[in-house]
């Protein structure tokens, strides 16, 4: 995220504590220098071509009319789910508008993480790795330039809950920092430390599945991890555990809030460093802590206002950054770009973070925004501390000032649909008139 959007970003991102932590990267939201505490978001390049500009419906008709809602089917009583939110048929996938080029970066892009859909449980309820199979296998030898009869041949469309979207957008930020520690570099970049641990609390108790916490272990005890303030303070210092030194502590702060991001070395070359963990502790926007207590003037509650404040007021600034408990540690990325929360490259305008007890981690998502920008066909393949519940979206950009532009501008209403195994509605529907089958 650069300096613009990431305004969103601090005063949206959310992670827990020594209670309930959230899965995946990090960092929501929209955009500018940097992503959430609990992700690994990150992505691969935007070409080197002149950014679309933006462009609004303006009161245009959308492209679907959603499923009345009460046309809905609720398959679990859970609503923290998508089963408990309401599920029904949506549009003929034949009659959407999945454009060219969007659906062959989807195929692609579906293709890459099926390994992973396959295998994964699915929180959401809403399908088995088994499901997948098929459109998997078929996906492996299908052409990219008919990917959209691929996704109307295998998938059908599917509204969760009112199907009303928000989404925001996300990037890649880049700062400068070294791999050596020196007079103009003196801010560490930590990896993740051996103590670390995360707990899976619904290995315990059914009551508590798909809860986690982190922390370390203290004589026969779970403690708290060191909040930022005890890092900062020299914590972890001797321990061997830097893989990089920044050279200005609010852009790392930022780069933190993002997730993963880019390190500019002296030498003109580009280290990529990812999310590898958080130090459990609770989350705080800043944006919103300063908004409150009067902070920043009119014109000024943007990114840019935040940052202008942290650097005319440095001792003020580093107390209310403080105040953000969340730490997040780091690893470098050596392979094909930054890797989302399922383990796999995300993708520049095709890869969308979404909250995983609502949409399988590798699931295809339509989206009809008022921000046309971001209509079309994306791939959920990343998750973010921000984005939760149902329909709630934040898609990638890429790397560079164009991404940094366009996801700080990315804040958009509309309507969604989840593509899933042609036949799951009926299952599911089924599955709930027999409870005991």
């Amino acid at each position: 995220m650069k300096i613009g959007a990431l305004f969103a970003a601090v005063t949206m991102v959310s992670a827990c504590s020594m209670s309930i932590i959230p899965q995946g990267a990090a960092q929501n939201l929209p955009p500018q220098q940097a992503p959430q505490p609990e992700g690994e978001w990150v992505t691969g390049d935007v070409p080197d071509v002149a950014a679309p500009q933006p462009t609004y419906k303006n009161g245009a008709p959308p492209m679907f009319r959603p499923v009345d809602p009460a046309q809905l089917v609720k398959i679990g009583d859970d609503p923290t789910r998508a089963t408990g939110s309401g599920v029904a048929l949506g549009p003929d996938i034949a009659s959407l508008d999945l454009g060219q080029a969007k659906a062959s970066a989807a195929l692609q892009s579906f293709r890459t993480s099926c390994s992973s859909l396959v295998r994964r449980e699915d929180n959401s309820g809403l399908t088995q790795g088994a499901d997948w199979q098929l459109s998997c296998d078929a996906a492996q030898g299908w052409q990219d330039q008919d990917a959209a009869r691929f996704f109307a041949s295998y998938f059908e469309a599917v509204q969760i809950g009112d199907g009303k979207a928000f989404a925001t957008g996300y990037f890649e930020p880049q700062i400068f920092g070294s791999r050596v520690k020196n007079e103009k570099y003196q801010v560490p970049v930590y990896r993740r430390p051996d103590n670390l641990i995360d707990v899976d609390l619904g290995l315990f108790s059914e009551a508590l599945k798909d809860k986690r916490i982190r922390g370390k272990v203290d004589g026969t005890k779970l403690v708290p991890f060191e909040d930022r303030a005890q890092i900062d303070d020299g914590a972890l210092a001797g321990q061997g555990l830097e893989i990089a030194w920044a050279q200005d502590y609010i852009d790392l702060f930022f780069l933190q809030i993002q997730g993963s991001g880019r390190l500019a070395l002296p030498g003109g070359g580009i280290m990529r460093i990812g999310y590898a963990g958080q130090n459990g502790q609770d989350y705080t926007g800043i944006g919103k802590l300063m908004r409150e207590r009067g902070l920043l003037a009119d014109g000024k509650t943007n990114m840019q206002g935040i940052v202008e404040w942290l650097r005319a007021h440095p001792q003020e600034g580093m107390q209310i950054m403080r105040e953000n408990k969340s730490y997040v540690f780091f690893t470098e990325l050596t392979g094909a770009g930054p890797l989302g929360a399922m383990g796999h490259p995300v993708v520049a305008r095709t890869s969308v973070a979404a909250d995983r007890m609502f949409v399988p981690l590798g699931a295809p998502v339509f989206l009809d925004m008022a921000h046309d920008i971001a209509d079309g066909l994306w791939v959920a393949q990343d998750t973010g501390g921000a984005i939760k519940g149902a329909n709630r979206f934040d898609t990638f950009w890429g790397a560079g000032e164009q991404a940094a532009q366009i996801a700080g501008g990315m804040s958009s209403n509309g309507q969604a649909l989840l593509f899933l195994p042609k036949g799951s509605v009926s299952r599911l529907v089924s599955a709930r008139q027999n409870p005991g089958q």
